[in-house]
């Protein structure tokens, strides 16, 4: 790591315990992901209850060529804020998230993780419902093909020439096609 590591405490003590975790932690994640640049974490005491335990938000920024990561946990429900009043516990799931995270990081900045294509909007050109298929005309002005099974609800046989589409384009047997078709208007009432 090119930046000492940051841990903060925030409405607490600094434990020196805890420090040594966390430092332990950022050693696992940098041996599970040796390109990162930083690390800061703070860690803050959200109340002190004698009966329940304190609860905690761990937060941790990772920096790493290519992205900032942020990883925030924070207990969002009653059940969860008196599920894991001990520190150790909270900063053992932050990590856990963390470790996630940079799991996906890297597989997408690899290129395992296939990006989805966003949908595209359209006309339908041509339509030959006898036959389970169709034509959509692209804003570019290309005819796209279709078939009744990427049309999506079922819907296929609610389509007529001229209804305003959306779809996701891909590659079939013989070339470009839409790969997944839907009524433009059905998705803006969903």
């Amino acid at each position: 790591m090119e930046v000492t590591p940051e841990i903060t405490f925030h409405n607490m003590q600094t434990s020196d315990a805890v420090k040594s975790d966390i430092l332990k932690r950022i050693a696992k994640l940098e041996k599970f992901y040796g390109r990162m640049i930083s690390c800061r974490v703070s860690i803050e005491a959200r109340t002190k209850q004698h009966r329940t335990g304190n609860i905690y938000d761990v937060h941790i920024e990772m920096q790493a060529p290519g992205g900032l990561l942020v990883v925030s946990r924070e207990p969002h429900h009653v059940k969860e804020r008196h599920a894991h009043p001990d520190i150790y516990t909270s900063v053992h799931d932050a990590f856990e998230a963390a470790e996630a995270q940079l799991r996906s990081f890297g597989k997408m900045r690899q290129g395992s993780v296939k990006p989805h294509p966003a949908p595209v909007q359209g006309q339908i050109s041509e339509l030959f419902a006898e036959r389970d298929y169709g034509f959509i005309l692209t804003n570019e002005g290309a005819r796209l093909y279709f078939h009744r099974n990427s049309v999506m609800n079922g819907e296929f046989d609610t389509l007529e020439r001229g209804d305003a589409v959306q779809f996701v384009e891909g590659t079939g047997d013989t070339g470009p096609m839409a790969v997944k078709v839907w009524l433009a208007k059905a998705m803006s009432s969903a």
